[in-house]
């Protein structure tokens, strides 16, 4: 069985998002321009509308049922076509989202969804996940990743980025907890823990997803 529109707005309700008419056109224009401009670069290999719903749409807020994410910031990191971080800001109108990516073709088309979708407090930078890093230390609530690394890597990244108290939320799929073994000591070292392992199967293939929440707990 494949999702439907119906069968996603109902799981995303059982994520505790109540999606209104307005945020479901948005998430269909946001579907409508990722199918236009994939055709001239390359954003998704997953073009199909109720896959797309999905294995990008659904997974995307997957993380929302276990963080308050109202009134908050995110810097979303590598965030390629948008995952997860245009999914987010679609169903939490108050969250300030940062978006980072090296490519900046993959920035001009965030903005034209950005323009498209009507969004707000939500900007775009072409640059490097480190440069990043590197001059807005502890500014974020959240950071989010996802597909952009294994997390030995990213969290030397993305860890500085989050203020004390907040969260770096790692989307992964079934390699997730092998990642983690990787860098048991490195949290303790970038003033961090593991407080949350997700793991859950997508509705209708049953592929594999670990959401990882990593709590900042120190400078």
């Amino acid at each position: 069985v494949i999702m439907n529109l119906n069968e996603f707005i109902s799981k995303v309700k059982e994520l505790g998002i109540e999606l209104n008419d307005n945020q479901i056109n948005q998430f269909n224009k946001y579907y409508e321009l990722l199918v236009e401009y994939n055709k001239v670069m390359n954003l998704t290999g997953i073009t199909e509308y109720e896959e797309v719903l999905e294995k990008h749409f659904y997974d995307s807020l997957t993380m929302a049922n276990k963080v308050n994410l109202n009134n908050s910031t995110l810097v979303d990191i590598g965030a390629g076509a948008g995952f997860p971080c245009i999914p987010l800001k679609i169903a939490f109108p108050s969250l300030d989202v940062t978006v980072v990516d090296s490519l900046a073709k993959r920035m001009k088309f965030l903005e034209i969804v950005i323009k498209e979708l009507n969004l707000e407090n939500i900007r775009c930078l072409a640059m490097r996940g480190e440069d990043f890093a590197k001059q807005h230390r502890e500014e974020f609530d959240f950071v989010t990743a996802r597909a952009v690394a294994r997390l030995n890597i990213l969290n030397e990244i993305t860890l500085p980025l989050v203020k004390v108290g907040g969260y770096f939320i790692a989307l992964k799929g079934q390699d997730g907890l092998i990642e983690i073994d990787e860098c048991k000591d490195a949290f303790n070292k970038l003033g961090a823990r593991i407080d949350m392992i997700d793991e859950f199967n997508l509705p209708s293939e049953n592929a594999k997803r670990i959401n990882i929440f990593i709590k900042k707990e120190k400078k």
